[in-house]
């Protein structure tokens, strides 16, 4: 079995932002020489999320609106506790909560191994510094 480690750096301009990161995961597919295996891509920070879904504008408008009702920014202390440590991004790990930390994706005959219009996204919720993630392949 082999396995190949790569990390993506993303800075989001805002604090809220969904990003299409489908080509670069491939790309590092493609450096692993792996044809038949598993990738791992997940955030490695406590607010930002890896999930697969459409790349369509409307739905990711629908998610930052719907994260937004659920989890709203306020950098009181009194809504976020978490926000008494002199942080105000309470709201941000409770959104990655919901959006998740990772996908794992079938790698196919050297590809990754998709359902209809599935691509994989990073998402931001305390942006405006850079973060990683990472990816992992494991196979033959």
């Amino acid at each position: 079995m082999k396995s190949h480690r790569a990390t993506l750096t993303f800075e989001t301009p805002t604090r809220m932002a969904f990003v299409n990161i489908t080509r670069e995961v491939e790309r590092e597919v493609a450096r692993s020489g792996i044809r038949e295996g598993l990738c791992l891509v997940n955030a490695m920070h406590i607010t930002a999320s890896v999930f697969i879904n459409d790349d369509e504008p409307g739905l990711h408008e629908d998610y930052a609106r719907w994260l937004e009702w659920l989890a709203p920014y306020d950098p009181s202390p009194e809504r976020y506790h978490h926000n008494r440590t002199g942080e105000d991004n309470g709201d941000a790990h409770h959104k990655r909560q919901i959006m998740g930390r990772e996908v794992v994706v079938a790698v196919t005959d050297g590809q990754l191994d998709f359902g209809p219009w599935e691509q994989i996204f990073y998402g931001e919720f305390d942006g405006r510094r850079p973060k990683r993630v990472l990816v992992k392949i494991i196979g033959a």
